[in-house]
């Protein structure tokens, strides 16, 4: 190629040339972007909670044994209307509350999550691990992982916010491969 050096130039310290069909401007996208184009991020939400004093706000999504697929977890958002203790955990029993559907975010698609879901204003039970503990003064919460927080057959992730007298909300967003 003419006019192109083979070697960094004084004046061109760092010389890059865009590879891809868009040059301008330059697009970078990440796993997250292809999951949702290729039909498999899916996004649970709680909705607006309302939560009685001594309880927490639990949205458990459980992968289970046999699914054949990993959970790669986007991020975990969500708020309260209240101070209130956001924890994460591996594992522990969440029950009754609802099945909420995950939403798969390439809209119109026709595939499903393999995950089950469950979402519930009260305490969780078993044996959780907790690994992620953090306070929030009556606001939003955002912990973006990108796919490094992992979830494999047989295992289930649980988001709680509380205890108390207040309204919240948690979201969790994964892709499935």
């Amino acid at each position: 190629m003419t006019n192109y050096f083979v070697f960094d130039t004084v004046n061109n310290p760092l010389y890059t040339q865009m590879t891809n069909t868009y040059t301008a401007p330059g697009i970078e996208g990440g796993a997250e972007g292809d999951a949702a184009k290729s039909g498999v991020l899916y996004v649970l939400t709680s909705g607006s909670t309302a939560v009685a004093a001594n309880q927490n706000l639990l949205l458990q999504v459980t992968n289970p044994g046999g699914s054949g697929v990993s959970m790669y977890i986007s991020s975990i958002t969500g708020g309260s209307s209240a101070a209130a203790t956001v924890t994460l955990y591996s594992g522990g029993t969440v029950t009754g509350g609802t099945t909420p559907p995950p939403f798969n975010a390439l809209f119109g698609s026709p595939n499903t999550s393999a995950m089950t879901t469950r979402s519930v204003s009260s305490t969780i039970s078993g044996s959780p691990t907790p690994f992620t503990t953090l306070l929030t003064a009556g606001s939003y919460f955002y912990l973006p992982y990108s796919g490094e927080l992992i979830v494999p057959p047989g295992r289930s992730i649980t988001v709680s916010v509380g205890p108390g007298a207040l309204t919240a909300a948690a979201n969790i967003t994964w892709w499935e491969r």
